[in-house]
């Protein structure tokens, strides 16, 4: 594959590559671009932007959008869904880093092998 092919699909593997635009982000999630604007005003996203001033989404942030409209849907209000949402992030990483250090104690613990 060339240098560049590759590049470029790597940028679309990456979770927080900012891929989308606003419009084709709330296309997505079923939203209003007003919905998005309200998750970064509530400091649950900030998206990127472009050279020209416009919001650039990533997959991580549309994620976090779906998961902020599942629970507005739901009826809590945006910044409880917010906080909500947040809390969640964080439980998550503490739980993968919790993993990875039982991982690294239980490797360190096994005997050589024969």
């Amino acid at each position: 594959m060339e240098p560049a092919r590759s590049a470029l699909s790597d940028k679309f593997d990456d979770d927080d590559y900012p891929a989308y635009s606003m419009g084709r982000a709330a296309e997505i999630l079923g939203v209003t671009p007003a919905f998005l604007r309200s998750l970064g005003a509530a400091k649950l996203i900030e998206p990127l932007r472009s050279s020209g001033g416009h919001r650039r989404y990533s997959r991580y942030q549309l994620r976090l959008a779906a998961r902020a409209r599942q629970l507005v849907d739901q009826g809590t209000p945006l910044e409880a869904a917010c906080r909500i949402i947040v809390l969640e992030d964080q439980l998550d990483e503490a739980l993968r880093l919790n993993a990875e250090l039982r991982r690294r104690a239980e490797s360190a613990q096994q005997p050589p092998g024969p």
